[in-house]
């Protein structure tokens, strides 16, 4: 598969990163500070898959260690992206025992779950691989770790739908009750955003779709409607407007997500990847 996000800069996620390992270590780690007293006493630890399933995050865990102890040493044997075996060695660490048991948890903890992530959107994107439309993730992301959890949907093969409110504009149920009208709504917001920012609108029935279309809106997302309401906004919009791309959402599954696929929507997205996902199994063995 080999399919690899982006992350960004270490700037960025250093600060994170850092107070995951103060979370963690406290006033001092009251188990390796005695038994190692300085940083020199060195040793290797092997990173063992014990589970199948895709590899995310490594890059990330590398990082932990060398935030401990930049002298680290960190081989990837299995790259983001690529899948792993139960008793595989996926990752090969050298450095300070003190840096390698301080780290350990912290590492670990981000590696398998966002390995866990990929790994189930692999699951959704391959269901689809046959149909030209693309899988998105959601905004529905644990607080702290939503831009390591979108860089794991992105490995497993999705899309990234927007990062936060400052990325796009989304007119959701509560936005037309509060505007008083999916009308009003993009006719205040159109009025105010930059150039060349596009508008989504989350619609639940024809008749919003309808009216989203007089609106001229760049995206209608059909919100947990029916198969066979889907497909008739679907048929709706193509006829009235071949660039509104159309986005379904709400309740997909594994079971539905082909049917929905077929519908001929250009975009379905999911929160399951991420909130759904089971931790894939990882280990850290002392050589």
């Amino acid at each position: 598969m080999n399919k690899v996000g982006v992350l960004p800069p270490w700037l960025v996620l250093d600060p994170l990163l850092r107070g995951w390992l103060l979370e963690d270590i406290g006033r001092g780690d009251r188990t390796t500070n005695p038994l190692f007293t300085s940083n020199l006493t060195l040793g290797t630890a092997k990173l063992f898959a014990k589970a199948t399933g895709i590899i995310a995050g490594l890059s990330v865990a590398a990082r932990v260690f060398q935030l401990l102890n930049e002298k680290t040493s960190f081989t990837m044997i299995v790259n983001d992206g690529e899948f792993c075996q139960p008793g595989q060695v996926i990752a090969e660490i050298h450095g300070s025992l003190d840096t390698l048991l301080m780290g350990e948890r912290v590492a670990l903890n981000l590696a398998m779950r966002l390995s866990g992530i990929a790994t189930l959107t692999h699951k959704y994107v391959e269901k689809i691989a046959d149909f030209p439309v693309q899988f998105v993730d959601t905004r529905k992301t644990t607080p702290g770790l939503r831009i390591l959890e979108k860089y794991a949907t992105a490995v497993g093969g999705a899309i990234n739908h927007r990062m936060g409110l400052d990325d796009a504009v989304m007119i959701k149920d509560n936005h037309i009750a509060a505007a008083g009208g999916i009308g009003e709504a993009i006719t205040q917001i159109r009025s105010q955003i930059p150039y060349p920012s596009t508008i989504e609108v989350e619609t639940e029935t024809i008749e919003q779709v309808k009216e989203a279309l007089e609106y001229k809106a760049d995206i209608i997302m059909l919100d947990n409607m029916r198969l066979d309401v889907v497909l008739e906004a679907v048929s709706l919009i193509r006829q009235q407007n071949t660039l509104v791309k159309i986005e379904a959402s709400g309740n997909v599954t594994l079971d539905n997500i082909r049917d929905l696929a077929a519908t001929g929507v250009d975009y379905i997205s999911s929160s399951a990847p991420i909130t759904q996902s089971k931790w894939l199994d990882l280990s850290m063995k002392m050589v």
